[in-house]
């Protein structure tokens, strides 16, 4: 029977053990906000609590129970309540909030973008990255204080208001009003209605044939004005300065013969070749350690190595000498005096003075800018034309210096191309991608107020649908950059993509994103030339987009004479130059200048339009903005990247200069 009761006993200890430990358990150890120093060390006071242990206090404070021993020793042999511990401030670690702990609005991808917040974003910066306000955004994720938000914390950003609002902009131009179409009128009736022909209104509106209802017509106002008892529509003006007017002669039908040249020329090639970086022939080998310690040890170079930063222009040099040749072969005499010249304006200040450019025919070079500008007022006094071989970063050297020709055409020419081609999608939702937020950036200004121009000659500029939109990169948003990008986009209507930026990383993540939503979006994608130079993106990306990119030069590797210059390259220099090498702009500019001198005489340097020869890589078509000033070359080729992985010419009108 004892034995019995002593069972019970035992079983009832046991099951009262068993339920005090989880009341224990569940004991919470809040922080002290008492803090005291010692010894110029600053810790927290903290006094224990009923059912707090070593174990609890230390995981509240996020330390470990060895860094509370160590420095409350007692402590190893258990804590007592009203016993003081002291820790160290320096040791605590913010305590780990659950997700659960923070009452979550349900997702809903279709209203929200859901951001993860990076280090130092704030309200306002998300506010300004999205296009929202920051009153949106703080309502879009009640009960949370955003301002005290961890890293990696979910932030929901509103849809609605993200980048739907087509972009305010000043009316461009004032030469026409718009007529919409109504159902029953003709181009006849609309005609008439304006007092003009149909011609007329045809000429106006070449890219529509047969109008529909609700299409815009251009009307020009300055016809209407003609006509009497039509009253014009009054809309703003803008003033636009004009230079002199530029005297244009006509162009030739076709290409120019080049046969049976006569004369004498004296050319300068004024470019970087780096002679003394390619005279050094040893190199320091500084690979080998003995004994912890760098060895330097100096060895010669390879009898093929060339400085790195001559190649280009050393290629060029070549194809220069290979136009000489066919040249020479028709009958020219040409002397070619080579000089090295690089960023030092010393060097080329000296050679000017020294009198050795005055009897010169030709001058091409130098590269840089600054020694450009020196050399074009040097050789404008000497009525000797000077050639920019590469291209520049700004067309502004041109300015008072009319015999200078920039060969390679500068942004603004590819803009003025990109704004015409753009502005025939005028029903597509435009999207404008660059990374200028501070608005300093002229060229960015510029190309956006040509793409404007001309979408608004082509319909009223409330209708047109123009977004800008901030490239941020993706360590920045991470993959809500894609996200941001698809909420500019637009389902219902095609989309034109500009990406108006030279920069290699822009445009790599830009086109990796754009190509990442192609199948949700009807989607054409525009950039700069530099876009073709790209190697650090998988070409698949500029096939799968079809992509169309205007490029100053195009070689047709079928034809005779490319056929012909890879031979001679190859049989003279033991290689072939590749695509982008500048061979073939020396070898071009060369034959250009030296037959348009040969055939036409001084003519040529005033009125280059009259000269038109069968080129390797390019054409030339030089337009000067007024008569004092230099000219650039207008010619671009608008090349496809094919999804059947074809990369095309298209045919296309030419550039109209109105």
């Amino acid at each position: 029977m004892n034995i019995k009761i002593c069972c019970r006993n035992l079983l009832a200890v046991i099951l009262l053990l068993i339920i005090s430990v989880p009341v224990d358990s569940q004991v919470v150890v809040e922080r002290s906000k008492e803090k005291i120093i010692i010894s110029g060390i600053a810790y927290y006071l903290h006094l224990v609590k009923k059912g707090e242990t070593a174990y609890s206090i230390s995981k509240a404070y996020g330390i470990t129970v060895e860094e509370l021993t160590r420095e409350n020793p007692p402590a190893v042999f258990g804590v007592n309540e009203g016993q003081s511990l002291r820790i160290p401030v320096s040791s605590v670690k913010e305590p780990d909030v659950p997700p659960a702990a923070t009452v979550k609005p349900r997702r809903d991808e279709s209203k929200y973008i859901y951001h993860n917040l990076q280090p130092g974003e704030t309200v306002y910066f998300l506010s300004k990255s999205y296009g929202v306000s920051e009153n949106d955004i703080i309502l879009s994720n009640p009960g949370i204080d955003i301002n005290k938000l961890p890293v990696g914390a979910e932030i929901a950003v509103p849809r609605k208001a993200f980048m739907t609002e087509k972009q305010d902009f000043a009316v461009l131009d004032s030469k026409y009003i718009f007529h919409k179409v109504v159902r029953g009128e003709s181009m006849s009736s609309i005609a008439g209605k304006y007092g003009l022909t149909v011609r007329q209104l045809r000429k106006e509106n070449r890219d529509i044939r047969f109008p529909q209802v609700g299409d815009y017509l251009r009307i020009p106002v300055a016809k209407i004005a003609e006509t009497p008892g039509i009253e014009p529509v009054k809309v703003d003006t803008v003033v636009v300065a004009t230079g002199d007017s530029v005297i244009v002669w006509e162009r030739p039908e076709g290409y120019t013969p080049v046969r049976n040249l006569e004369g004498s020329f004296d050319v300068a090639v004024l470019l970087p070749f780096y002679l003394k970086e390619n005279a050094e022939r040893t190199d320091i080998d500084s690979s080998k350690w003995v004994k912890g310690k760098r060895i330097m040890k100096l060895v010669p170079r390879d009898e093929e190595w060339i400085y790195s930063r001559s190649i280009g222009f050393i290629e060029m040099y070549e194809g220069i000498l290979l136009a000489a040749d066919t040249l020479r072969s028709l009958g020219l005499d040409i002397n070619i005096h080579v000089y090295d010249i690089k960023s030092d304006t010393i060097e080329l200040t000296r050679l000017i003075m020294s009198g050795d450019l005055d009897e010169m025919d030709l001058i091409i070079g130098p590269i840089y800018s600054y020694n450009l500008a020196i050399v074009a007022a040097y050789a404008g006094k000497m009525k000797i034309p000077v050639v920019s071989p590469v291209a520049l970063l700004n067309n502004s050297v041109l300015i008072d210096n009319p015999y200078l020709f920039i060969a390679n055409s500068s942004l603004e020419v590819a803009q003025n191309y990109l704004a015409i081609k753009a502005s025939e999608f005028p029903d597509h939702n435009f999207v404008f991608i660059h990374s200028d937020t501070a608005g300093a950036d002229q060229d960015v200004k510029n190309f956006k107020d040509k793409i404007i121009t001309e979408l608004s000659s082509r319909l009223p500029y409330e209708e047109i649908m123009f977004k800008e939109f901030f490239f941020y990169s993706r360590s920045a948003f991470d993959n809500d950059s894609i996200n941001r990008l698809s909420h500019a986009l637009s389902e219902s209507t095609g989309n034109v993509v500009i990406i108006a930026s030279e920069d290699r990383a822009i445009i790599s993540e830009a086109m990796q994103d754009i190509h990442a939503l192609m199948r949700r979006f009807d989607i054409k994608v525009f950039g700069y030339p530099a876009i073709r130079g790209l190697d650090n993106l998988d070409p698949k990306y500029f096939f799968d987009l079809d992509i169309m990119i205007y490029s100053p030069y195009w070689i047709d590797y079928k034809k005779r004479d490319i056929r012909q210059f890879n031979s001679d390259f190859r049989k003279m220099f033991l290689t072939e130059p590749f695509e982008e090498s500048y061979a073939w702009n020396g070898y071009d500019i060369t034959y250009y200048f030296l037959s348009g001198l040969a055939i036409h005489g001084k003519d040529f340097v005033l009125h280059p339009e009259i000269h038109n020869p069968d080129l390797l890589h390019t054409e030339f078509d030089f337009v000067r903005k007024s008569n004092n000033d230099g000219l650039e070359n207008q010619k671009l080729f608008l090349v496809r990247y094919t999804k059947d992985y074809e990369v095309k010419l298209v045919r296309e009108d030419p550039l109209v200069q109105e």
